[in-house]
């Protein structure tokens, strides 16, 4: 048995054990903890039962199911952080999604397969692609910032306005880069085609698909379900131990909701597959920047949250540097255990700036 099978099986025994701890008022801190263990676990099988279904279903709607559901987790956690009013710490996940997946999924898949493969080789004109679009991404995440730093007054319907733009253009970019790879330029994409019909070969009948599609119901349930379980507690035990909602928000939420991301990333590299495992974690940073959080602006006006893509500015500069670096490491098509401990070594030196950061 794999060691994400593993995982994904024994730390489901935290899920009564979160719901007992809430019911019986065992703590925030205690309530916190259980239910972040206890999310891991369904975001892996949310992200199995995806690849599942891909699987059966062939190449495109696989890839589309892996396009909609990759971020799942992190969406679900946040859609609950926003309807409970936690704007701030939706905001943070945000650029902190952004920033884990760039430096922690890859830096840690490029040391880890560096270290079992002298040097390891992936597709340049995919990271190039990649990197183009998250420029553009970064683009939209300083411009209201931007605004509100050189004008004297910036009412607050002007940013609304401003956001609401944005996120649709982003939303229509994000939908350009899915016609791209899957449509008019998908042979520079075939490597994950190349590793789902793997996948399906290793099986030894086909998979179930209402099977995989009733896991995959369950398991977003599951996900929403202990992600208001988690919320729930989140204020007052980061409080507690000391931690501001910045710090909470881009460290320790991408940490919870990524976990599927790390595990796939890291498994694939360790197979010397690093064109998949790139493409896994520049691609679940495009889809939460041009996807995932259009739709948080959008929803948040919606219910009436006030949600917009004026971030902290310590934030936008925090995910400048996290994509130049990323952008620089990658633009080879090579990498090795250094650059995995050069992308790691920035994502430390982040993460401690923002615990000390006052904010």
């Amino acid at each position: 048995m794999s060691i994400k099978k593993i995982i994904s099986l024994g730390l489901l025994v935290f899920i009564p054990i979160s719901v007992a701890a809430e019911k019986m008022e065992w703590g925030a801190l205690t309530v916190f903890i259980t239910a972040a263990i206890a999310i891991v676990p369904l975001a892996i099988w949310l992200s199995t039962a995806t690849e599942e279904v891909a699987v059966i279903s062939g190449p495109s709607i696989g890839a589309l199911l892996n396009a909609f559901f990759g971020n799942a987790t992190e969406l679900i956690i946040s859609l609950v952080a926003l309807k409970a009013g936690l704007i701030d710490i939706v905001k943070a996940s945000i650029t902190g999604t952004i920033i884990s997946n760039l430096l922690l999924v890859m830096g840690l898949s490029m040391f880890l397969g560096g270290l079992r493969y002298k040097e390891q080789e992936f597709k340049p004109v995919v990271a190039r692609v990649n990197g183009s679009t998250m420029t553009l991404a970064v683009v939209a995440i300083v411009l209201p910032a931007t605004v509100i730093s050189t004008s004297n007054v910036v009412d607050s319907l002007s940013i609304s306005r401003l956001s609401t733009t944005v996120a649709i253009v982003m939303i229509a970019v994000y939908l350009m880069t899915l016609l791209f790879s899957l449509k008019t330029h998908s042979y520079l994409y075939e490597v994950g085609v190349v590793e789902l019909e793997g996948e399906g070969e290793a099986h030894a009948e086909k998979p179930n698909l209402l099977l995989w599609i009733g896991v995959l119901l369950v398991a977003t349930i599951g996900v929403a379900f202990e992600s208001e379980i988690f919320v729930g507690a989140v204020e007052e035990a980061t409080a507690g131990l000391g931690l501001t909602p910045l710090f909470t928000g881009v460290i320790l939420l991408p940490l919870v909701g990524g976990a599927a991301e790390y595990v796939t990333a890291v498994t694939v590299a360790l197979k010397n597959n690093m064109d998949l495992s790139v493409s896994v974690a520049m691609g679940s940073s495009l889809l939460v920047a041009l996807l995932v959080a259009p739709m948080l602006v959008l929803v948040g006006q919606a219910i009436g949250q006030p949600m917009d893509l004026n971030f902290n500015l310590f934030e936008v500069i925090a995910v400048v540097i996290a994509v130049a670096v990323a952008n620089l490491i990658s633009l080879d098509g090579r990498s090795n255990w250094l650059e995995g401990v050069l992308l790691l070594a920035t994502y430390i030196v982040l993460g401690a700036a923002f615990y000390f950061h006052p904010a």
